[in-house]
This record gives structure tokens, C-alpha cells and sequence, in this order.
């Protein structure tokens, strides 16, 4: 009897663990990763280049607006990709998350000028997507900076643009392109 309660307790925790791991497998998914991940589908990718992305460290950063087409639905997702010493970096940032960013960019504009004021040591202030994408400044020394973060993990991922204004035109061209494409 004891013996048939520890094999079912054994079963039901490693039941527990197999669904642990898929949930885990399943939110750790890109929302491009999870818009591609369906097997059985025909995808069509389809890729419409924007201007570049002027930055300071290194000329210029690729930017193109992707449309992919999957099992019957379309997504748009802005791709932002940078040339690095041991790879490219890529965002890909899906649309609804763009225009998140939008919105988040203008909260941080104003906050910009009042946190610059200050005069702080150092100060960090930022909007990071679902996807891990991050779009912030950092205020130091009586200067401030604008940053992008490209992927989560790795070294090369942050670009710096060469002004506010790169940003905000790069925001405003993709949400054009992809609303034109809709």
C-alpha cells in the first residue's frame, strides 16, 4: 500500500514538472517566435526597408518593417538590426508593442528635461516591451542620452542613436509602413 502511494506521488510530481517546463518553454517564446512557431503552416515573410537609424558608436543600424503572413493570420513587426564583433543584434518588435513604445516615448521625452535638471550623478530611466526590448536615457555628468537595447543577453545589444529626433522618426516611418500595409 505505501509502496503504491510513493509511485503515484512519484507519477503526479513529475507530471507536475513536464507541465512546469512547458509553460516555461512556451512564455520564454519571442512573440515573433510564437507568431512563426505553428507547425503544419505555410509562412510568408515579406520585408520593407525603412531608413537607417543614424547612431553615434558605429554609422548606421538596419531597419525594416517585416509583415508574415502565418496559418490565415498577418503580423507586422519592426526589426531593428545592428552589426556587432561577434554577430548581428536584432529587435523584433511586434506592432502592438510599437505602439507601446510610442507612448512610452513621450512620457519619457517629458521626464527627460526634469530629471536633466536635477543634475543627478547618475540616472537611469527606461520602458522595457514584453519582448525585453528596452528604449530608455541615462543622465550623467550634465548630459543626457538616449539608448536602445536590442536583445536581453549578450554584448553589442545596446545602440546608441545620434539624437532623440532618430527615434521618433524611426517610430513614426514603421507605424506609417505598417498601417499602410494593413
Amino acid at each position: 500500500m505505501i509502496y503504491r502511494l510513493y509511485i503515484l506521488s512519484l507519477l503526479f510530481c513529475a507530471s507536475l514538472s513536464g507541465l512546469s517546463q512547458e509553460e516555461n518553454e512556451t512564455e520564454e517564446l519571442s512573440k515573433l517566435d510564437r507568431f512563426t512557431s505553428k507547425t503544419g503552416s505555410i509562412i510568408k515573410y515579406q520585408d520593407y526597408s525603412l531608413s537607417e537609424l543614424l547612431l553615434i558608436y558605429g554609422t548606421t543600424s538596419e531597419v525594416k518593417v517585416r509583415k508574415i503572413e502565418s496559418g490565415g493570420q498577418i503580423g507586422f513587426f519592426l526589426q531593428i538590426s545592428n552589426e556587432g564583433k561577434y554577430g548581428d543584434k536584432k529587435a523584433s518588435i511586434a506592432y502592438e508593442d510599437l505602439l507601446e513604445l510610442i507612448k512610452a516615448l513621450e512620457i519619457l521625452k517629458s521626464e527627460s528635461t526634469n530629471d536633466l535638471s536635477k543634475s543627478p550623478e547618475y540616472l537611469e530611466n527606461k520602458f522595457v516591451t514584453d519582448d525585453g526590448f528596452q528604449l530608455g536615457y541615462y543622465c550623467s555628468k550634465g548630459k543626457l542620452q538616449w539608448y536602445l537595447v536590442l536583445e536581453s543577453y549578450g554584448s553589442g545589444n545596446t545602440i546608441f542613436p545620434r539624437h532623440l529626433g532618430e527615434v521618433e522618426r524611426l517610430f513614426t516611418e514603421a507605424k506609417s509602413k505598417i498601417e499602410s500595409l494593413n
